[in-house]
């Protein structure tokens, strides 16, 4: 079945998938629209809900379906996934958004989609992973939003501390989208000016590195702070999603920092977490020369580890059931 580069899917109808879904009909990338969701009912409705815009933007068939009806679609957009309950661990949390996608994922590869397929749940690294060892699909079209959106995060906190527009702001969050994530301080600028020069031409003279610092630890709690306020963060995400959809469609060879399986760089294997790759049609196309000092090294390692302990303590099982 050929590829139909005007069709997206969206399996999970949540907050995060109908924000997903509403950004993509104001994006005018798509043509096409197909919303899946366990509760076809909810499918229905977010897609009739979200088609009503449609007057106000560019014609586009949104609707409810199944996963026959995504097979040809250019990218496969997996936003479902159980929230985390109180009381309930990490650990807990993933074993179950592993189950799920052990539901999900096997489908779409027995309808030979040739597509890409971008994960969104969380936790993304773990989920990530998971689908690529469920789907047995390529590497380069199996990836996830990772820390695309951190990263936007982190533009934005620069750009209000430096009065200046977060598009010329070229800064990066890497490794796992969670807790041990950081900011490569080292490579960020602004349109080519190294951060601490930036600062001092705004008339920040002394200590850079604890603004950094707080600047670092903002973005990494950002997500708790929303969650606290209104129970859930869907905005930012599903405009990242939009903006990586871009990039594919497009074939815009952007620089994201997508999850993505690791095989030797850096060291790290068997592993996903985010590293600045290329990205256009052919979904991760390849890695850049991205530097790190030593500091940022053992941070990035770090993380690796952290995401691989996870793996193991959760006996991910992910054969088909």
């Amino acid at each position: 079945m050929a590829i139909n580069y005007r069709k997206v899917a969206i399996v999970g109808c949540g907050f995060v998938g109908s924000a997903t879904a509403f950004a993509l009909m104001q994006s005018g990338l798509f043509s096409e629209i197909v919303m899946l969701d366990a509760d076809m009912a909810k499918a229905e409705g977010e897609a009739l809900d979200i088609s009503h815009g449609v007057p106000f933007s560019k014609p586009c068939d949104i609707h409810a379906g199944d996963y026959d009806d995504v097979a040809d679609s250019s990218i496969i957009i997996v936003t479902a996934g159980a929230a985390q309950k109180p009381g309930e661990t990490r650990l807990d949390l993933i074993k179950k958004n592993v189950g799920i996608f052990k539901s999900i994922i096997p489908e779409i590869s027995k309808r030979n989609f040739k597509g890409i397929l971008l994960i969104v749940a969380n936790p993304v690294d773990i989920l990530t992973y998971a689908a690529k060892q469920l789907s047995g699909l390529p590497d380069n079209r199996v990836f996830g939003s990772g820390t695309v959106l951190d990263s936007a995060r982190l533009r934005f906190n620069l750009s209000e501390h430096l009065g200046v527009d977060p598009r010329s702001i070229h800064a990066f969050i890497i490794g796992e989208h969670g807790d041990s994530e950081f900011a490569a301080w080292s490579s960020a600028n602004v349109s080519g000016v190294e951060i601490s020069r930036f600062c001092e031409m705004r008339g920040y003279f002394h200590d850079h590195d604890v603004a950094k610092d707080n600047i670092a630890d903002e973005v990494k709690n950002a997500a708790y702070d929303i969650i606290s306020k209104k129970r859930a963060t869907y905005y930012g995400v599903a405009m990242a999603t939009k903006r990586i959809c871009e990039a594919i469609i497009r074939d815009e060879k952007s620089i994201l920092p997508v999850t993505s399986i690791q095989h030797g760089r850096f060291g790290l294997n068997d592993v996903a977490l985010s590293i600045p790759v290329i990205v256009g049609k052919d979904g991760i196309e390849s890695e850049i020369p991205f530097s790190l000092n030593d500091e940022e090294m053992k941070k990035l390692r770090d993380s690796a580890k952290t995401l691989k302990e996870v793996i193991k303590s959760c006996d991910l099982d992910i054969s088909e059931e």
